[in-house]
């Protein structure tokens, strides 16, 4: 089915065309444009002498403090600005401030030779073609030369009389001792027939030159419009991610996400206004106890004291009636006989276990014994009684020396000459003696100095 355009909508095109027209006829060509330039999307503000009225998006062949470049018109700051979508020069300056102040990559020292035209931009077309194999020869060179830096980007500026190498360094920091690429510098110059300049560049920056989309669907921040790339710290990512998995939360550099500085002071204000968990609450339903919450949403679970979990807003929660939980009421008493009859049986009886007619315990496991004899403490040893032949001898007998014979390999009957001899009254009895301390064991009689055991 064709579209038929309606004539009330065709007269209103025509009526704001025509009053477009008129209003950009009453313009006077801008004295200052801001021109953004370069690989890193530098910005500047420069001079304008043209009598054309350039629109947003205009390139221009700009003199920079690098040489003679291309440069896309974003807006002009004179009050007389050509359309809407100009901003003037104090709302310019405050944009600066907001987004870095100092470091924000802004020049003045410049001026806008013309409009491109036909030549320019096919000269402009031929460089960012020949970029690729100009990357290739430098990273060969730089191989060939042993250096173990990464060779990100090369950018020729228009007038073709200056080469800016943009490289990174094994560690990515390029605030780091700087490498010496004196030879490379030189062997470039003799290959591009031109000047060479070399610029380390971090992470964050490599991201700046050669990436393109993130997940969102957008073009990277860094690339489009963000100038100053500000740390991102963990916390931000901890408030606003449910998630900490490095794949969710890092940029296309590897580093945090640029866009958690965005939201983070709204993350943090709404995060304020919601209760602790674990903390005290009142709801339309009774007294409660939080166990979650939802930043966004600004919702919060509650566990009531009856046991049911409620989902409120923060604006329902109000102060508890009562500042503990009630205790917990005990099980109903059984009513039926059935069930006092199951309660009966299921009560133990007291009278066999008076009189020791218990259960007895079931057997258990192998696999459970072992665990348990691991986790029972150690118990102190029984003390053994020590045979008749590793008894000391007693007053009046002769300790007969066992030690090992070098001959025979048996043991030798021979007297020791260690014996005591005492007067021992035959008739009264031995009194034992009590000894509070474990008694030593006799030690071998391996050498020579050791008392040799009694034969008994």
């Amino acid at each position: 089915m064709p579209i038929v355009p309606l004539p009330q909508f065709e007269a209103d095109l025509a009526q704001l065309e025509a009053e477009d027209r008129a209003a950009y006829e009453r313009l006077k060509p801008p004295d200052t444009v801001v021109v953004r330039f370069g690989s890193m999307k530098m910005i500047g503000e420069f001079p304008y002498s043209e009598d054309v009225k350039p629109g947003c998006g205009t390139k221009l062949v700009v003199r920079t403090h690098r040489g003679t470049e291309m440069g896309e018109l974003l807006t002009s700051t004179c009050p007389n600005s050509g359309c809407s979508k100009s901003v003037s020069r104090k709302e310019m300056l405050e944009y600066i401030d907001r987004s870095g102040g100092r470091d924000f990559p802004f020049h003045t020292k410049g001026r806008v030779l013309r409009i491109a035209n036909k030549e320019d931009l096919d000269r402009a077309a031929e460089q960012e073609t020949a970029k690729q194999s100009m990357r290739l020869r430098a990273k060969a060179e730089a191989a060939k030369l042993g250096l173990t830096i990464r060779v990100v980007e090369v950018e020729q500026i228009l007038s073709a009389d200056r080469v800016i190498l943009h490289y990174t360094t094994p560690g990515d920091d390029a605030h780091g001792p700087r490498p010496d690429l004196r030879a490379l510098t030189q062997t470039l110059t003799e290959a591009f027939e031109t000047k060479v300049d070399t610029h380390g560049v971090g992470a964050r920056d490599e991201a700046r030159l050669v990436a393109d989309y993130e997940r969102c669907g957008q073009y990277c921040c860094c690339k489009n419009f963000l100038k100053v790339l500000k740390p991102v710290s963990m916390r931000s990512a901890k408030t606003q991610k449910a998630t900490l998995d490095p794949l969710k939360i890092s940029g296309r550099c590897g580093r945090l996400m640029c866009c958690l500085r965005y939201e983070d002071q709204t993350y943090t204000e709404l995060r304020k206004r919601l209760p602790h968990r674990k903390s005290r609450v009142g709801t339309p339903d009774g007294d409660g106890f939080v166990l979650d919450t939802q930043i966004l949403t600004q919702l919060v679970r509650v566990r009531l004291d009856s046991g049911r979990d409620i989902a409120v807003t923060v604006e329902e929660l109000t102060e508890p009636v009562h500042a503990k939980a009630p205790p917990t009421p005990p099980p109903p008493a059984p009513t039926s006989s059935s069930a006092r009859a199951r309660t009966d049986r299921a009560k133990p009886d007291r009278s066999e276990a008076g009189s020791g007619n218990r259960r007895k315990p079931k057997a258990k496991s192998k696999a459970a014994s072992a665990t348990d004899a691991e986790a029972a403490p150690t118990k102190r040893k029984k003390k053994r009684r020590k045979k008749a032949g590793d008894r000391k001898p007693r007053t009046g007998e002769t300790p007969v020396d066992k030690s090992v014979d070098k001959s025979g390999g048996k043991p030798s009957d021979q007297p020791s000459d260690k014996s005591v001899d005492r007067p021992v009254d035959g008739d009264a009895p031995r009194k034992k003696k009590r000894r509070s301390r474990r008694r030593r064991k006799p030690p071998e009689s391996s050498g020579e100095g050791s008392p040799p055991p009694s034969d008994g």
